[in-house]
């Protein structure tokens, strides 16, 4: 039988016994958002932007807030209109029907969530043995052991997610709590230190030329970095076939995510400014992903704060990594299912009814990075990861909007509609996300070659699956024999 471009990821898997379980309502679905924007990303990025403007930090994570929403709205038209886990790369086949150009995008995501959560991974560990460091208990380790803290986390992730995504979400309510937990220390500690009238709040609305590029160019590239604190909300529509309803519940919830996010973002900039000195603001980018926790350090001298923060920082780190994973593995059991990817990469364990060989084969992944980044004892790991998550997805996102418009010109007049993104605002998110993702923002040479380097391992692996499908007979997304979605 003959599939159809728009036929091609038109499955309906609630009636399958390999299908995925519906187990997230409003409540757990918000936490997933707030959980996969905060955690990592604010971490990761806050000292090397504060490195960039000085007192006006704030300001990068308002302009990558609007950038973020502008695209969550291309991303809720289209989940609303097909509700299948693919995401993106549904989305762009969809749109252009071109099997190449989707597995691209769909690899593209994958890499996204897996450079990210081996970003997460890295934090973590600096911030364990910071923690250890500052309560005494030891040095500060080698990059190896780091490294080795690192690969660990990565696998007790594997099994957490093998569990299934109903204990994994339960636990992601437990992280995001401690991650909201932890930003608001930070966030009382600066106000604190305001009240004490020790603070510097004058710096709040001072621009820092720290690295002599003028005001548009240092804002534009400090906004390309506080992007990898947004990203997290398109994750969710890889967990649509989880979502009890979506069509319904997604569009509150996400724009309700993004607006927690960026407001306790504001709220961390403004406490950073007010505790650190402009000296130390530009110093500041040197710790990587320990600058929060030089921030309570410094502003709270006579409350053992800081020998608890950065444990709470540990947790919130975590979570950013589970829900990353998650999603990785989701979507590589949504491009198997379709034919996008190599067939056994979709198997489900057939009593918790998990995707094991989208985990097995995302943690894999992950692993290798998390090596191969910590072999050059010269980079920067925890920027260089960021900042390549960043631009693959800035990339991915340039695609959906412009995917939206595509679509929406393909519409079926009949069909319902449960949510449109205004006028041409895709259009406009578009070419904003573009322009992000360009070089005249900044962005480290070594981002691009590694992203590179992981889109030429997608190719390789589109042509396998091309052989394959070849060799059967079979086109992507038509069934190769009768033993479909894993029926004996």
């Amino acid at each position: 039988m003959s599939t159809t471009s728009d036929e091609l990821y038109d499955v309906t898997p609630e009636g399958d016994q390999h299908a995925l379980k519906r187990v997230l309502g409003p409540k757990l679905l918000l936490l997933f958002i707030v959980g996969d924007i905060l955690g990592a990303g604010v971490y990761a990025v806050t000292g090397t932007m504060a490195g960039q403007v000085g007192g006006i930090v704030w300001l990068p994570f308002l302009l990558a807030f609007v950038v973020a929403t502008l695209t969550a709205f291309s991303y809720l038209e289209l989940v609303t209109q097909y509700p299948q886990a693919a995401g993106a790369a549904l989305y762009t086949h969809k749109a252009f029907g071109i099997h190449f150009v989707t597995f691209l995008v769909a690899f593209a995501v994958v890499c996204s969530g897996i450079t990210s959560a081996s970003t997460s991974a890295n934090v973590l560990a600096q911030n364990f043995f910071g923690g250890l460091e500052i309560n005494g208990w030891m040095g500060m380790p080698g990059r190896e052991v780091v490294t080795v803290v690192a690969l660990g986390f990565m696998l007790l992730l594997a099994a957490i997610n093998l569990r299934g995504v109903g204990e994994s979400v339960k636990f992601n309510v437990v992280l995001t709590l401690v991650e909201m937990i932890a930003l608001c220390i930070v966030i009382g500690v600066g106000f604190f230190v305001m009240a004490q009238g020790t603070g510097n709040a004058g710096e709040v609305f001072v621009f820092n030329d720290y690295q002599d590029k003028g005001l548009f160019l240092a804002v534009t590239a400090a906004t390309s970095i506080a992007f990898f604190a947004m990203v997290g909300f398109e994750d969710s529509v890889n967990m649509v076939e989880e979502t009890k309803n979506p069509e319904h519940i997604f569009p509150r919830t996400m724009l309700t995510g993004l607006g927690i996010a960026v407001l306790l973002y504001m709220l961390v900039a403004v406490s950073v400014v007010s505790v650190l000195t402009p000296t130390e603001l530009e110093n500041i980018r040197e710790a990587e992903g320990a600058a929060l926790l030089e921030v309570v350090h410094k502003g709270s001298p006579d409350f053992p704060i800081d020998r608890i923060f950065p444990f709470l920082a540990v947790f919130a780190v975590a979570n950013t990594a589970l829900i990353n994973m998650l999603m990785a593995s989701r979507l590589i059991y949504g491009m198997a299912r379709q034919d996008v990817l190599p067939r056994p990469l979709g198997k489900v364990l057939p009593g918790r009814r998990t995707p094991w060989a989208g985990i097995a084969f995302s943690t894999l992944l992950a692993l290798g990075l998390i090596w191969y980044v910590s072999s050059d004892p010269e980079s920067n790991i925890v920027a260089n990861l960021s900042g390549t998550t960043a631009f693959l997805l800035l990339c991915v996102f340039t695609v959906v909007n412009v995917a939206c418009l595509v679509l929406r010109r393909k519409r079926d007049p009949n069909r319902k509609v449960f949510f449109t993104s205004p006028g041409q605002l895709p259009l406009v998110a578009a070419l904003l996300c573009a322009f992000l993702a360009g070089p005249w923002v900044g962005r480290n040479p070594i981002q691009y070659q590694v992203a590179g380097g992981l889109m030429a391992i997608g190719v390789v692996l589109w042509f396998v699956t091309w052989l394959i499908t070849r060799k059967t007979n079979a086109g992507p997304g038509e069934p190769a024999d009768t033993h479909r979605s894993g029926h004996p």
